[in-house]
């Protein structure tokens, strides 16, 4: 079954490591043009403010509430639409989180995550989250979880989101491919596609993921790229997908249409034998 349809802003945003003014000002105007496409919801990349595995985090990292949350808080209210974005989260001057946070149209943080997956490379920069949670808006139940929370060996995380309900996940990422990557090769398919379509198809949910693009510079992983290819995925497949190159910094609108998930509590249980999925 399905219910409310919604309008969805993808946004792949150039981010620039270090350089948060620039980020956040691009990321706001892409929040403005969502609204202007009549988008009730965007979602920004992951770790927009600082960039994935800069060293700035370190240093730079601010809480939430917070500088950086503050101003998408800001433009959110003033536009009267929904975000979901990643941000880079300094904790009580002690601990660094890759964090995102889902924003109401009032301006107000009505979902706080913390990456759990966190790559080897980034645990020089980032703890480890410890929280899953969904939580009702209009369009329906929302969960988050940030890129590489899909890799196939930690699906368990969306198998949980969709265990508490979830009808969308949104997941703010930063997908990186080697420079030598052009728009005739994509790595993404079995990396990306494959575990956004088995949570979409065993639940009938939709799980969007948003990615930066532009040439990492500092940390792990210099000299590689981000190049978008941002996803929308339903119980049949890819509906909306944004275009592939490490320039294809653009808004890509994709129109949803929310499933209305009939099974609650162990009664997932039981939907998810009688699709054959072994559960043990």
């Amino acid at each position: 079954m399905v219910g409310k349809k919604i309008k969805v802003g993808m946004a792949q945003l150039l981010v620039e490591g270090g350089e948060p003014i620039r980020n956040l000002k691009r990321a706001l105007e892409m929040v403005q043009e969502a609204a202007k496409k009549n988008c009730e919801l965007i979602l920004l990349p992951e770790c927009l403010d600082l960039a994935w595995t800069h060293p700035s985090a370190k240093t730079e990292a601010k809480p939430i509430p917070g500088l950086y949350s503050d101003q998408l808080c800001a433009i959110a209210r003033e536009f009267g639409i929904y975000l979901c974005a990643g941000l880079t989260e300094q904790y009580h001057g002690e601990k660094v989180y890759n964090a995102a946070i889902l924003v109401n149209d009032k301006g107000e943080i009505i979902l706080k995550y913390r990456k759990i997956n966190v790559l080897s490379v980034g645990l020089e920069f980032y703890e480890i989250g410890n929280t899953l949670s969904v939580v009702d808006t209009p369009f329906g139940k929302i969960g988050v979880n940030i890129c590489s929370d899909n890799y196939i060996d930690s699906l368990p995380l969306g198998h949980t989101l969709a265990r508490m309900g979830a009808q969308i996940i949104l997941s703010p990422s930063s997908w990186t491919a080697d420079y030598s990557i052009d728009e005739k090769q994509d790595p993404y398919s079995e990396k990306w596609i494959k575990p956004y379509s088995i949570l979409a198809e065993l639940y009938d949910l939709v799980i969007i993921g948003s990615t930066s693009v532009g040439y990492i510079v500092g940390g792990p992983f210099e000299g590689k790229k981000s190049v978008g290819c941002s996803i929308a995925v339903n119980k049949d497949g890819v509906i909306c997908r944004g275009p592939y190159l490490e320039f294809a910094g653009e808004l890509v609108v994709a129109d949803i249409e929310v499933p209305i998930r009939a099974e609650r509590g162990t009664e997932i249980g039981a939907m998810l034998k009688e699709k054959g999925y072994n559960i043990c």
